[in-house]
């Protein structure tokens, strides 16, 4: 027995946003954003928001997050020179695990053109071994992405 194929969801679904403007490179032969820039799209709107709300510190932090797993389910061709909407939430969260969903939008767009996820394990930085549980202000961070039904 096959599973059912996903489908888009609606903004309603994501707990966070970040705009991200194409590139003229983004696109493919086919003419429309290549595969690989969707999960570049994923990482960069997570890792921002953990930047930007202090919980990642890139250069200098202690403890990093390693995808381990990833995962994208494409329903609408996006393409340059549109703008896209990447909504972002928490769909599980472990003792040093974090399940990332993301969904992208064309600027406006009620329902997605793509969503998938990802998995990072937090680990120290010099020893790339997880943490015992996750840093306080990680966890603090992650609060407003989990939404509940």
């Amino acid at each position: 027995m096959s599973a059912a194929r996903p489908a888009p969801q609606p903004r309603s679904a994501y707990a966070h946003w970040f705009r991200i403007n194409t590139r003229w490179g983004d696109n493919d032969v086919y003419g429309h954003v290549n595969n690989v820039v969707y999960y570049s799209w994923f990482d960069t709107a997570v890792n921002r928001y953990l930047i930007e709300s202090g919980a990642l510190d890139i250069h200098g932090g202690g403890v990093i997050g390693l995808v381990v797993e990833t995962q994208c389910h494409y329903f609408a061709p996006l393409a340059f020179p549109q703008d896209v909407d990447a909504g972002i939430r928490v769909a599980h969260r472990g003792r040093s695990s974090v399940r990332y969903e993301v969904g992208l939008f064309a600027a406006g767009a009620e329902l997605c053109a793509a969503h998938g996820h990802f998995v990072h394990v937090y680990v120290e930085r010099s020893s790339r071994r997880p943490v015992a549980q996750l840093p306080l202000e990680l966890a603090a961070a992650l609060d407003p992405l989990v939404l509940t039904d």
